[in-house]
C-alpha cells in the first residue's frame, strides 16, 4: 500500500502540475491555467476533482500517441463564500482546451451532478473549439452540453467565463448562459473565425474587433460583464454567486436586515431634477435604496439608456430595473427592451424580487427601431413582466409616458405595489405633445399661440398630470416623500415577501422571440 500510494501521489502530481513549457506559454499569453483559474475562484482547499485520470479512447489521425490524462478539462467541486458550486475548467495547455469525447463526457457529468445537487455551474472556458480529429463524436459532445444547458435553465444558475478563445458552437455555451463574463485582450468569441471572414466575404478583421470582450460586452450585449484581467474577473463571479440562489427551489441568500424601514435619505430630494427634462443619473439613486450603496450592475457597457442591478434592501436580494435619464433620455429601444426583458425573466426564475425604477418618456421614435422591430423587442419586456410571479414593487420617479409607462411594470399589467414621488407626471405623453395634438386647431388659428399653448399646457397639467391623479383612481397606492423611497420599498418587500402566485397550467408560453 505505501507503494501504491507514493506512485498515486506522484501521478498525481504530475497531472496537476502539466508540462512545464505548456504552461510557461499559457503564463506568456497572460492567461492563467485551468488549476490556478479554479483555486483563484473558489475557496481555498475546497476543491474537489473528478475524473482527473480520464483520457481520450481515440486512435485515429495519430491520438493514440498522445493520450494525456484530464483530456483537456479540469472538473470538480467547491464552495464559494461556503456555498456549493460546481465547475469546469478547460486547459489550454492540452490539445488547445479542445473537446474531444472524453473532454465532453466530464463536463456532462459534473453538469448533471450540479442539477441533481441543485447547485450552480460555472465553466470557465479557454478552448479552440471542436477537436477536429475525433470528427462527429466531438460535434455530439457539444449537442449533449447543449441540451442540458437548456435543461437546467431555470432550474440552477449558469455561468460561462470566457478566459481565451471560444470559436464556432461552443459560442453557444456563453449565449445559453445566465451570465457570461470576458477578459480584455485575451477573450475571443464568435461562430465564425476571421479567416472564415476573409475567405468568404474578402473582409480582413482581427480577433479583437470580431468577437473580442468589448465587442461583445458594448455591441452584441453577449457579455453581460467585462473586465481587465483574469483576477478582478473572478472576484466577480465569486460577488454574483453571493447574491444567486443555489436553485430555483432556495431562497436567494439573505443577510441580517439593517433598518432600512426607517432609513431616510436626504441625497434622494437631491439627486433628482423636478425639471422634466434635465438628465441625471439613475445609479445614483439606486445606491441610496440599496444597502450599503452596493449594487453588481449586469450589462454595464450595453444598452445604458435602462439599468439592471443585483443588490440587497435591508438584507435581502432584489433585482432593480430602472430607466436611465444620462442616456437617450432614458427612452426604451430594441437593445434597452432586450436587456431589461431578459434580467427580469432570470430574477422571476430564481424568486429575487423586482424593483422598477420608472422615468421613461417613451419608446424611441424612428423608422430605424421600427424596422429593427421595436414592437416585438418591446413585447419582450412586457411578456417577460406580465409573467413574472415574484414579488414586484415600482417607484414613478419622474415621467412615465404611454406604452413605455405600461411595459416598465405598470399597475394594469401586474405590479403589486405602485409607489411615486411627488414629481410623477403619468400621462399617454407629455403635456407639450398632448396639447399640440388635441388644439392643433385653436392653435393654429390663434392671434397668440405661444401664449394660448402656455395657458392649455397648464390647464392639462392640472387636470391630468397632478402628482395626485393616479393615485386617486387607485393606479397608485402611494405618493411618498423622495427621502423615504429606501423605507417604503423596504416595507413594501417585506409586505409581499410570502407572495404565492400559481400560473396557468399550460407547456410554455411563447415568448415573441
Amino acid at each position: 500500500m505505501a507503494a501504491l500510494r507514493e506512485q498515486g501521489e506522484r501521478l498525481r502530481g504530475r497531472i496537476a502540475a502539466g508540462r512545464r513549457e505548456s504552461v510557461e506559454r499559457q503564463h506568456a499569453l497572460g492567461k492563467r491555467t485551468a488549476r490556478e483559474r479554479i483555486d483563484a475562484l473558489l475557496d481555498e482547499g475546497s476543491f474537489t476533482e473528478i475524473d482527473m485520470y480520464r483520457r481520450h479512447q481515440a486512435n485515429g489521425l495519430r491520438m493514440g500517441d498522445n493520450r494525456p490524462h484530464t483530456d483537456g478539462v479540469v472538473t470538480g467541486s467547491g464552495t464559494i463564500d461556503g456555498r456549493r458550486v460546481f465547475v469546469y475548467a478547460q486547459d489550454f495547455t492540452i490539445f488547445g482546451g479542445s473537446l474531444g469525447e472524453a473532454h465532453a463526457a466530464k463536463i456532462h457529468k459534473v453538469m448533471d451532478l450540479a442539477v441533481s445537487t441543485g447547485s450552480p455551474i460555472i465553466g470557465l472556458i479557454d478552448s479552440g473549439g471542436a477537436r477536429i480529429q475525433e470528427g462527429v463524436v466531438a460535434l455530439s459532445g457539444y449537442g449533449g452540453i447543449f441540451q442540458r444547458i437548456v435543461q437546467a435553465s431555470g432550474v440552477i444558475p449558469q455561468i460561462s467565463v470566457v478566459l481565451g478563445p471560444c470559436a464556432g458552437g461552443a459560442a453557444y455555451t456563453v449565449g445559453l448562459a445566465d451570465f457570461a463574463f470576458m477578459v480584455r485582450d485575451t477573450a475571443q468569441l464568435y461562430l465564425t473565425g476571421p479567416d472564415v471572414i476573409e475567405a468568404v466575404s474578402g473582409q480582413r478583421v482581427t480577433h479583437a474587433e470580431l468577437g473580442g470582450a468589448d465587442v461583445h460586452g458594448r455591441r452584441s450585449g453577449v457579455a453581460a460583464f467585462v473586465h481587465d484581467d483574469e483576477e478582478s474577473c473572478l472576484q466577480d463571479v465569486r460577488y454574483l454567486v453571493s447574491l444567486l440562489p443555489s436553485n430555483n427551489l432556495d431562497p436567494p441568500p439573505s443577510w441580517p436586515a439593517v433598518g432600512a424601514t426607517e432609513d431616510v435619505r436626504p441625497a434622494l430630494a437631491e439627486i433628482v431634477p423636478v425639471e422634466p427634462n434635465k438628465p441625471y443619473d439613475m445609479r445614483s439613486v439606486v445606491a441610496e435604496l440599496v444597502d450599503d450603496g452596493e449594487f453588481l450592475e449586469v450589462h454595464e457597457y450595453w444598452a445604458t439608456n435602462v439599468v439592471c442591478v443585483l443588490a440587497r434592501i435591508d438584507g435581502e436580494v432584489v433585482g432593480v430595473v430602472g430607466n436611465q435619464p444620462m442616456v437617450l433620455a432614458g427612452v426604451l429601444d430594441v437593445d434597452a427592451s432586450q436587456k431589461a426583458a431578459r434580467f427580469v425573466r432570470f430574477c422571476d426564475a430564481f424568486g429575487i424580487p423586482l424593483v422598477t425604477l420608472i422615468d421613461v418618456p417613451g419608446f424611441l421614435p424612428g423608422t430605424d427601431q421600427e424596422h429593427e422591430g421595436i414592437i416585438r423587442h418591446g413585447a419582450k419586456l412586457l411578456y417577460a413582466y406580465c409573467e413574472a410571479t415574484v414579488p414586484r414593487v415600482h417607484v414613478i420617479v419622474r415621467k412615465a409616458y404611454g406604452g413605455a409607462y405600461i411595459v416598465m411594470d405598470s399597475r394594469s399589467i401586474g405590479t403589486d405595489l405602485s409607489l411615486a414621488w411627488p414629481t410623477n407626471e403619468i400621462a399617454v405623453m407629455g403635456a407639450e405633445g398632448a396639447v399640440n395634438v388635441i388644439f392643433r386647431k385653436e392653435l393654429a388659428a390663434s392671434v397668440d399661440p405661444a401664449g394660448l399653448r402656455a395657458e392649455l399646457v397648464e390647464e392639462y397639467v392640472e387636470q391630468l398630470v397632478h402628482p395626485h391623479y393616479a393615485a386617486e383612481r387607485g393606479l397608485v397606492d402611494d405618493v411618498i416623500d423622495p427621502v423615504r423611497t429606501r423605507a417604503a420599498v423596504a416595507r413594501g418587500l417585506a409586505m409581499l415577501r410570502n407572495k404565492r402566485k400559481q400560473a396557468p397550467q399550460r407547456k410554455h408560453g411563447n415568448v415573441p422571440l
